[in-house]
């Protein structure tokens, strides 16, 4: 399972925003930070705002907020949200499957058990769960540090 890069940047715009719940944060302070198209994320924090998981706030001094407490925030039906689908392989697509071993093959029952204990997995994550498992520092603060999830290996020169 790998998500989509739209579900990586709303996963990481969530956890920025709960770990900087003292001020208001821009799309640029995120794009910045993971070297990040702002066009897309704009894209991301809108659908975010429609979900109510984030507030804007417009104006001069404006930016971004959680929209809802950390807790109340369920990575599972964000995750749900913003993947276009779950087909693992071609025979989940009804309107696309053209496998001729659709009819009596197995291989859908277990990728299709393994894909609903993901999302089971995912649904017992909040937000807070995983800031809380970031921060084991005083204060409150939390350090966030740019990740690559979707790195492509480097070519090695022989």
């Amino acid at each position: 399972m790998r998500l989509t890069t739209y579900t990586d940047y709303a996963l990481r715009t969530l956890m920025y925003l709960a770990a900087n719940r003292d001020r208001l944060v821009t799309i640029q302070d995120i794009a910045d930070l993971h070297g990040i198209a702002k066009n897309h994320l704009t894209k991301v924090v809108h659908q975010l705002g429609l979900l109510g998981v984030v507030e804007t706030v417009r104006g001069r001094n404006g930016g971004l907020r959680l929209g809802k407490e950390p807790a109340q925030i369920n990575i599972g039906q964000v995750v749900r949200s913003t993947e276009p689908d779950f087909f693992m392989a071609e025979c989940f697509d009804r309107d696309r499957n053209e496998c001729v071993l659709s009819s009596a093959c197995v291989l859908k029952g277990v990728l299709g058990t393994a894909t609903a204990a993901y999302l089971a997995v995912l649904d017992d994550v909040t937000l807070e769960n995983l800031i809380k498992k970031g921060s084991d520092r005083p204060s409150g603060s939390v350090a966030v540090k740019s990740i690559r999830v979707h790195s492509r290996p480097r070519s090695q020169k022989e």
